[in-house]
């Protein structure tokens, strides 16, 4: 059963069912009914295999639009849903789109701020250093001499990804209730966590908070820079922050490289990013080579913080164990992580998933440090508990994912940077956070105030206990055993005693009655008896075909 059309997304639909023609899965397009929205279009070329074929998916979602670019770049973490072909390619997808007129710039610019922009600025590049889906990114100088970048975002956009996203949320509401993979991955729980993100995206004050708050944390970090946004100069669609002098980590030569210490800025970033994950709970979740700049006095700087995540701190301690058991090649700890940290759904098969797990981490024994890859180990993880049917929470495919990004930023700055050493040096340096973190003066002043409070509610609670005790009123309920479920399964089985009853007395009675003379005869015999036999066998019957029938649906 399909769902209707609305005509104002025709085209969304259209461009969601030739993407699906394309890549085989031509009968959920017939059975949504979206093949309304390709009468009378040709039929588009099927996609290549493996590699070539998760490549040609990230350019055809690039060409969708923004909201598309940002769900590929969702599902390039999400490796209990694709196989690793297609999350490499969608890891590598970029939002870099031709760039809107300055003209544009300039209203927007005025509209948020509430001035010109040449009032607002003494200098103002009109040719972007940067272009994405979002928005776009310009040299400036404030009138205090100070050189900024002014992030704008496009005109029109949130209207389109709130229409992109109405669309998609239909589709994935109907493939949660008509399809197996719709159950078993929940893609409207999914959608529901991106439409979050994105939208937090789009608003530029929360990115301004994002860099504070980061800017904060990473203070111990005199290595590490997070520009500071200036605030008045910054809107829900304009955003100046600090220009930074530098280049992409990826971009600069074997030259530069020798002139720097990109062993201890490698180690730095690591030692950031793991505080980021499993300390202070936030974290610049897309730190992809473009999003980490050498600065021009040797140290790195973080930007782009519009997608930030939050870590809880029982997440942070469970990701913590998994990181060290990862990086320490214990199989069977990692295992016992992975299913402390997911929810098992039915069907999983928990040997076959230590096997595999067993594997998987197996393969970083015996390896060059060059070729160790934990944040892909860590995705393989994800992946396999998928396959097995232990559904993980986003925080780990986040760290999967940006262990995986910081692989290769480490890479770049030096060669032989071995991220699981990074991981066992500082294990014991995270963990004593982690307990200074535990008894810092807020966390002594919460435990205070709860004993406080149990103090003071103590002498009466006591008081009704005994009270209780003395009445003889003293009960203990004990959950143990759903006694509806019990006594139902007492009634069946009394049920079935008594028709097994009744059938004896229909044969016992049918056997005697055989033997009283009745003019009242069926085959020569006497009839009476003949129904009685009958009416035994047909009970009968059916008390059998009940029972085979209860048993399997039980098995």
């Amino acid at each position: 059963m399909g769902f209707s059309l609305r005509r104002e997304n025709l085209k969304r639909y259209k461009d969601l069912a030739r993407l699906f023609v394309k890549y085989g899965r031509t009968e959920l397009v017939k059975q949504a009914g979206l093949e309304e929205a390709l009468a009378g279009d040709e039929a588009p070329p099927p996609a290549q295999e493996t590699a070539a074929l998760a490549t040609e998916l990230a350019a055809d979602l690039e060409a969708l639009g923004p909201t598309y670019v940002k769900l590929g770049q969702l599902l390039a973490s999400r490796a209990d849903v694709l196989p690793p072909a297609a999350l490499e390619a969608l890891a590598r997808l970029q939002d870099s789109v031709q760039p809107f007129p300055y003209e544009q710039v300039e209203e927007i610019v005025r509209r948020e701020l509430g001035v010109r922009l040449s009032k607002a600025f003494a200098e103002f590049d009109p040719q972007p250093i940067a272009a994405g889906s979002l928005g776009q990114v310009h040299r400036a100088r404030l009138r205090d001499g100070r050189e900024v970048a002014v992030k704008i975002q496009r005109p029109d956009i949130r209207q389109t990804i709130v229409d992109d996203l109405e669309t998609l949320g239909e589709v994935a509401q109907w493939f949660d209730k008509h399809s197996q993979a719709g159950r078993t991955y929940g893609f409207t729980q999914m959608l529901e966590e991106f439409r979050r993100g994105l939208m937090r995206e789009l608003d530029y004050r929360q990115e301004a908070r994002n860099m504070v708050a980061l800017r904060a944390n990473l203070a111990d970090f005199p290595r590490i820079l997070v520009p500071r946004p200036i605030d008045d100069y910054s809107t829900a669609c304009v955003l100046t922050s600090e220009y930074v002098h530098g280049q992409k980590v990826t971009s600069f030569s074997p030259l530069v490289r020798t002139d720097i210490d990109g062993c201890g800025l490698a180690d730095e970033l690591f030692r950031a990013y793991l505080q980021q994950i499993l300390i202070d709970g936030l974290v610049h979740s897309d730190p992809h080579p473009g999003n980490v700049f050498l600065t021009i006095d040797d140290g790195l700087a973080l930007i782009d913080l519009g997608q930030v995540a939050h870590i809880t701190p029982s997440m942070q301690q469970s990701l913590l164990q998994l990181l060290l058991a990862v990086s320490e090649g214990r199989s069977e700890e990692a295992a016992n992580a992975a299913l402390r940290i997911g929810e098992v759904k039915p069907g999983f098969d928990e040997p076959a998933f230590r096997r595999q797990v067993a594997d998987l981490v197996g393969q970083l024994q015996g390896v060059r440090v060059a070729d160790i890859q934990v944040g892909r180990v860590v995705m393989g993880l994800v992946r396999l508990s998928g396959e097995a049917g232990v559904r993980i929470p986003p925080e780990l495919t986040l760290l999967g994912k940006a262990l995986m990004s910081l692989d290769e930023v480490g890479r770049a700055l030096d060669p032989d940077f071995d991220p699981n050493e990074s991981i066992r040096r500082h294990a014991g340096s995270l963990t004593r956070q982690r307990m200074r973190k535990a008894v810092s003066p807020g966390a002594l002043f919460e435990a205070a105030v709860e004993m406080k409070d149990f103090m003071q509610r103590l002498p009466s609670r006591v008081n009704r206990i005994l009270d209780t005790v003395a009445s003889n009123q003293l009960e203990v309920k004990v959950d143990a055993i759903d006694e509806q479920t019990l006594v139902e399964g007492f009634q069946k089985v009394a049920n079935r005693i008594t028709v097994g009853l009744v059938l004896a007395a229909l044969i016992v009675g049918a056997a005697l009655l055989m033997r009283v003379e009745s003019s009242f005869r069926i085959l020569g015999y006497p009839g009476l008896a003949i129904l009685c036999f009958v009416a035994a066998a047909g009970m009968g019957f059916t008390l059998v075909l009940n029972i085979v029938i209860a048993d399997r649906r039980r098995s």
